[in-house]
């Protein structure tokens, strides 16, 4: 039987030391330096074996407590477990206190080279790790950061969204009181077209009526009326017994002898007795309209070139009358008859 063997230890702060006797392993076996509890408790162990207190399950426990901390800190991926009773390894946290400060204390460094009578008991570092308060304490302030920085984030993109929105507003309201502005000049615009318009309109109609004022003005001067005194009887378009169909022609009623004048100037184209007309003049004037002259007592001019207001007979009662009047007909073109009133009130004359 080789010699025995003996290990002292020191555990976490405060934890008594221990020491531990059992068989003398050979410098060639890997476990140096390592023991477990367990699995040398299955054969037969030689001399006194004391063990002041297992580390190993409580620190293993301990550990895995840590990783599941880092775990959780790095990405919330991991789950964590209750520690079962069966015999616990050390976990490889390598891959998960990757990019975590301090997460080199979870391996046992630190542990390791305060105490070189662990560090060679256990050379891979797994058994004697430990977590220290600093890693802790950083693990729940990276987890801090991590929310707050979460929030931040959350806040700067409902702040952003916010103050598009208000910006977007900003400008429905611009554009809507730009286009409220818009209507409303357009609105001005055409308030100001449709009174501009109506100004061209009333102008052009006293322009127009200025002109009518002044042509008639000017043919006034050369339209005279047929009498200068009258009173008007039977009207153009009366029907009654005297005729034979409606009255084609104007009465002007006056006593017998009343001078009768040229209304324009003009040729006299016929002169004498005319039947149910009585004596007649027909004066043609020069757009080519035909002045009847009816019913005369006696003709004064008969033939030539006459001017307005020149006497050319006198009122009588001879031919189809029923006492002394001027019948007086309008034919333009030498047509059919129109009314008399109307064609001397065109040419500017009162009556």
């Amino acid at each position: 039987m080789a010699s025995s063997r003996s290990a002292t230890g020191t555990g976490l702060a405060g934890s008594p030391t221990y020491e531990v006797y059992g068989p003398a392993l050979s410098e060639s076996d890997d476990s140096l330096g390592t023991w477990n509890p367990t699995t040398d408790s299955v054969r037969p162990v030689r001399g006194r074996h004391r063990v002041a207190k297992q580390r190993g399950m409580a620190r293993s426990g301990a550990v895995l407590g840590v990783g599941m901390v880092a775990a959780i800190g790095a990405g919330g991926m991991a789950s964590a477990q209750s520690p079962s009773t069966a015999p616990v390894s050390m976990p490889d946290l390598s891959g998960l206190t990757d990019g975590i400060p301090g997460a080199s204390l979870l391996a046992g460094d630190a542990e390791a080279a305060a105490d070189p009578a662990d560090a060679a008991a256990d050379p891979a570092g797994t058994a004697d790790a430990a977590p220290t308060a600093q890693a802790v304490l950083t693990g729940a302030e990276n987890g801090t950061d991590a929310g707050e920085a979460l929030r931040s984030r959350i806040l700067q993109q409902a702040n952003a969204q916010q103050a598009a929105a208000d910006a977007e507003a900003a400008r429905a309201a611009v554009d809507a009181e730009a286009t409220a502005a818009a209507e409303e000049a357009a609105r001005a615009a055409k308030a100001e077209a449709e009174a501009e318009a109506e100004r061209q309109r009333k102008a052009e109609e006293e322009r127009k009526r200025k002109a009518e004022e002044e042509r008639l003005r000017k043919l006034a001067a050369s339209y005279a009326l047929p009498l200068s005194s009258y009173q008007l009887t039977s009207s153009f378009g009366d029907s009654g017994s005297m005729w034979a169909s409606n009255h084609t022609g104007q009465d002007f009623a006056a006593p017998t002898g009343t001078p009768v004048k040229a209304v324009h100037g003009g040729t006299v184209k016929e002169a004498g007795w005319a039947g149910s007309y009585g004596y007649r003049i027909v004066l043609q004037l020069d757009d080519g309209t035909e002045i009847w002259y009816c019913h005369l007592s006696s003709m004064t001019v008969t033939s030539g070139q006459v001017t307005t207001g020149d006497t050319i007979g006198r009122v009588g009662s001879t031919g189809n009358s029923s006492g002394p009047h001027l019948h007086l007909e309008v034919r333009p073109g030498g047509g059919d008859p129109v009314d008399p009133l109307s064609w001397l009130r065109g040419k500017g004359l009162n009556i």
